[in-house]
């Protein structure tokens, strides 16, 4: 019997956009979502993938921390994986009619054997995810009424997680999902740059710094920026609710949209997965839109992802060095790759430390690139023992700086110039020239420095004409 055959009948797929019921397994670990669902009753549905579908439960309260707390949980039809990536609109009078939203994902793990333990009406597991962790319980009393409690286990906390009022996938609000990013122009709601909607723009993500601030400095700084971000695989760090609300990172593609390009690539695992691009500027006003606001980058292009074209060291200090040591750190491996006859450039990193940038053409492989990274490194350590270390581990950089060269590695990403880093700060990762690495500090440049130095030469204008 097809386990989705309920599913499928009670949905008219002509009128909705969920996913046609199909029975897949992924041969992976074993995803979870709980979809906020807005229909003729306000409720959180728990999704479970198990044997290729997603067993599914209705909770009307919504999971709690709070082990004390019984939560009803009425067990539903199956649902099909796809359907863990569904965010959107239900028309009304079709079956669930009304807003869903993908409130957590991740992956649950069993703690027994789940389908002896369904039928026997007690399933214990661990979920993974952004917003639920730990141990759980799901128990049956009567006919399709469970029962989901949080166990005491050291991540049992006792937060109102129900106060996450956004999507973890794109940042939405159920109200911003409902309008469907369709409002009129002259929405309180709304506001846009060079063509793309900006929800909630004045929703303030750093001190008095707006949603819409950021999407105007990422415009502004765009001609600049894109050169080094285009049609490169992106990591994002998506901040849905600012600064002091939850922060993810984001790698696999969830949602096309204008300026976005997809590639499908083998992860580290060796199973095939969604990576995404930008194309142009709509593709990064369009990620600022879901509230993504650091990019990260490979050091190839997806045209070339086996050829990198430019190497990235990060100098990473002990925490107890003073800014003397770094700038001193970033002097000794600019003397190295001048030797060399490397050109290199500088940027800061918007942190603690500068990052020197290396186009190059001639190491073709990643192999070499990473072996080239390693022997830089390795060589600073040999030269200068007391002052530098190649070695990742911690207790290594007691009093010495990281030259971080695993970054240079398929796969790896670093910041791209002029991306805004998402800490307390909120800080540019700003290329200057060499003669200002001892009057600009890492953390120094805000986005209205960054928009004022664009009236200067560039620091960087021959980057792709060297070496």
């Amino acid at each position: 019997m097809n386990k989705l055959k309920k599913y499928n009948e009670k949905r008219n797929f002509k009128k909705t956009k969920e996913p046609v019921g199909k029975v897949k397994n992924t041969k992976k670990k074993l995803h979870f979502v709980v979809q906020h669902h807005l229909a003729r009753k306000d409720h959180y549905d728990l999704r479970l993938e198990w044997n290729g579908t997603m067993i599914s439960f209705a909770v009307p309260k919504g999971p709690s921390y709070n082990p004390k707390d019984k939560r009803l949980a009425i067990h539903v039809e199956d649902h099909p994986l796809s359907y863990r990536h569904f965010e959107g609109i239900i028309p009304k009078g079709e079956y669930g009619g009304g807003t869903v939203m993908v409130w957590d994902e991740g992956f649950w793990e069993p703690l027994g054997n789940p389908h002896k333990d369904f039928k026997n009406g007690s399933i214990k597991f661990k979920l993974l995810g952004k917003r639920l962790k730990g141990q759980w319980t799901l128990i049956h009393f009567k006919e399709d009424n469970w029962l989901l409690i949080k166990e005491q286990d050291n991540i049992s906390m006792y937060k109102n997680i129900l106060e996450y009022d956004t999507s973890i996938k794109t940042g939405r609000t159920m109200e911003e999902i409902a309008h469907n990013i369709k409002v009129k122009k002259n929405s309180k709601k709304e506001g846009i740059v060079e063509g793309t909607y900006i929800t909630n723009p004045t929703k303030k993500i750093y001190s008095h710094v707006t949603k819409m601030n950021i999407a105007t400095y990422y415009q502004k700084i765009s001609e600049r920026m894109m050169p080094y971000i285009e049609k490169r695989i992106l990591s994002v760090i998506r901040s849905p609710e600012g600064i002091k609300g939850d922060i993810f990172f984001k790698k696999h593609l969830d949602n096309e949209n204008k300026g976005i390009g997809k590639i499908n690539l083998k992860n580290e695992n060796g199973n095939r997965e969604d990576y995404y691009y930008l194309k142009d500027t709509s593709g990064l006003l369009s990620e600022v839109q879901r509230n993504s606001f650091e990019f990260h980058v490979w050091g190839s292009r997806v045209e070339a992802l086996n050829v990198p074209d430019y190497l990235v060291f990060d100098l990473d200090p002990d925490e107890k060095l003073g800014l003397k040591k770094v700038r001193e750190g970033v002097k000794d491996l600019k003397s190295i790759l001048d030797e060399l006859k490397l050109t290199a450039f500088l940027k800061t990193s918007g942190g603690k430390g500068y990052h020197v940038v290396v186009p190059t053409k001639k190491l073709k492989t990643w192999k070499s690139f990473r072996e080239f990274a390693k022997n830089i490194a390795d060589l600073m350590e040999a030269k200068w023992p007391n002052k530098y270390t190649s070695n990742v581990r911690k207790e290594n950089r007691k009093g010495k700086i990281f030259i971080d060269w695993i970054r240079n590695t398929k796969g790896a990403t670093s910041v791209a110039p002029y991306s805004l880093r998402i800490r307390k700060k909120l800080r540019v990762s700003m290329p200057i020239r060499w003669s200002e690495l001892d009057k600009i500090a890492p953390d120094e440049i805000t986005m209205d420095m960054a928009i004022k130095r664009l009236k200067r030469k560039d620091p960087w204008e021959h980057f792709y004409e060297v070496n």
